[in-house]
């Protein structure tokens, strides 16, 4: 449909250009040839031929010109506009603003990006995310009333710029209301669709003057300011996002050249089991240690990854390291933690298999390790990848559990082998009786669905018996073991922690 559409574009652009001098070619060839004609028949005079031959040259000009002047003026309407909603595009929206200078008006602009369009993308096909772009198009359209100016940048990127002297705060309104209507669900051919937006404003004044390009990358960077603030809300431009997004943008660059030169290392941090008090498992966490001595946390860096995309080659290399570590431990089983942006890459099933093939590891002894935010944002595509992980004999584990909004449905939904209580439930359990009974109530509910249950955090030889009492299966935390190198696991394998030393545990924490 797109190639035809196309080939009808391109006929009509050879009609605008070759139609005109075809029609006068021809007038003038008529012209030229009754001319000589005429000598021999001498039907009328040379003058009068002429005379009508300018007259017909002269009028098909009029008309080529008045034609051409009004599909020019089609071609430059088209090319400021969007043609899936027939809203006015990037082009359209850099001259209007340039207009609003003109006129010495100040003017605000908002980027509005809409949250969760890529799950109906994938979910309904573009079909019905086509229906969705315009259906928001329609709703922006009626909250504006007029009285800003809606584009449509492209994807699910829509602007809304207003001029005048109260223009921020006029458009600031008009983008609450946007957050507020799309924070319930819209109707899109039969289907209850739920989509929310981001929204980044900047702003241009008389004594702040920006050219209409950098209004346009300030919108941006407050936008994706507003997505990594939580999403469904709006966030004005300051230079301190700037200096912010610098920042993120030269992390991204060391982590890439970092991956390439492998400056990233594996820790291990044991499970102990209760009953026996050996180790019978160890989780994977991931350290990067720079160059220049820093030793940079997850929690700093993973995000960058995440946003960038590179966590997905960060992964595979932590998942294709770990299996290669854990080959020389035995039996013990071997975690690793999945982000949220790896399960939703439709080929992480696809390339665990590989890595579980190329080295050899046992997919009976790898268990992933997934947070409730994970499962929320995008539960169909999560539901399908881990039902082809767990089709090669991985175990699931539902990480730091307690701390979200998991349900018992929740939980039956996604059938998870192993629970790990949150360390934040484990301390506040030891401190006050309504959170033991939370505790309590989470391992019998885990024990009803054929769930083991891990605890995590543990830091005490009072929390250590609390959730050993409780029947946790395994305990995990400084009481016992630190994450340490992989080179020193083997040491403490097979030996029941309890005979240890508390001097040892001491130097070991320390």
């Amino acid at each position: 449909m797109s190639s035809s559409y196309g080939y009808r574009e391109s006929e009509s652009a050879w009609a605008i250009v070759f139609g005109p001098m075809a029609v006068l070619a021809t007038i003038f060839a008529l012209t030229w040839s009754t001319t000589i004609a005429n000598r021999y028949l001498g039907f009328s005079s040379p003058s009068t031929i002429l005379s009508m031959g300018a007259l017909a040259f002269g009028l098909a000009t009029v008309v080529c010109a008045y034609v051409g002047r009004r599909h020019l003026r089609r071609v430059e309407h088209l090319s400021r506009s969007d043609s899936l909603t027939r809203l006015p595009n990037r082009r359209a929206l850099h001259f209007d603003i340039q207009r609003e200078y003109r006129q010495g008006h100040e003017v605000a602009l908002a980027m509005i990006d809409l949250d969760g369009f890529k799950l109906i993308n994938d979910h309904y096909g573009h079909f019905v995310g086509d229906a969705a772009i315009r259906e928001c198009a329609r709703i922006f359209g009626d909250i504006s009333d007029g009285e800003a100016g809606i584009y449509r940048l492209g994807g699910d990127e829509y602007a809304m710029m207003i001029g005048g002297p109260v223009a921020g705060t006029l458009l600031e309104g008009l983008c609450r209301r946007i957050i507020e209507r799309l924070a319930k669900p819209i109707h899109v051919e039969d289907r209850r669709l739920t989509l929310g937006a981001s929204i980044g404003l900047a702003r241009s004044t008389t004594q702040d003057f920006v050219p209409s390009s950098e209004l346009l990358r300030r919108a941006d960077i407050a936008m994706y300011a507003a997505k990594r603030g939580g999403k469904m809300r709006c966030t004005w431009f300051s230079s301190a996002l700037d200096r912010s997004r610098e920042k993120l943008q030269e992390m991204d660059d060391e982590l890439r050249r970092s991956l390439a030169e492998g400056q990233f290392r594996l820790h291990y941090q044991p499970l102990v089991d209760s009953s026996t008090r050996t180790i019978n498992a160890v989780e994977c966490l991931l350290r990067w240690e720079r160059p220049d001595g820093a030793c940079i946390g997850p929690s700093t860096f993973i995000p960058v990854a995440e946003e960038s995309g590179l966590i997905n080659a960060i992964g595979l290399w932590v998942l294709r390291q770990a299996c290669r570590d854990a080959l020389q431990w035995g039996d013990i089983a071997l975690s690793v933690n999945i982000s949220a942006a790896q399960l939703r890459n439709p080929e992480f099933p696809i390339q665990l298999g590989h890595i579980l093939e190329e080295t050899g590891f046992d997919p009976e002894r790898l268990e992933l390790e997934i947070t409730e935010t994970c499962l929320v944002l995008d539960p169909v595509v999560a539901e399908r990848s881990l039902s082809v992980v767990r089709s090669f004999g991985v175990k699931i584990s539902l990480d730091d559990f307690g701390t979200g909004y998991a349900s018992i449905g929740f939980l039956r939904q996604f059938r998870f082998e192993k629970l790990k209580l949150d360390r934040s439930l484990v301390v506040q359990a030891s401190e006050d009786d309504g959170s033991r009974a939370m505790m309590l109530s989470s391992i019998t509910v885990a024990r009803a669905m054929k769930m083991s249950v891990a605890a995590e955090g543990v830091e005490t030889e009072e929390q250590a018996a609390m959730v050993r009492a409780a029947g946790c299966d395994q305990i995990q935390g400084w009481l016992y073991f630190k994450a340490m190198p992989p080179e020193e696991i083997g040491q403490y394998l097979g030996k029941p922690v309890g005979l240890r030393s508390k001097a040892n545990r001491k130097e070991q924490i320390a």
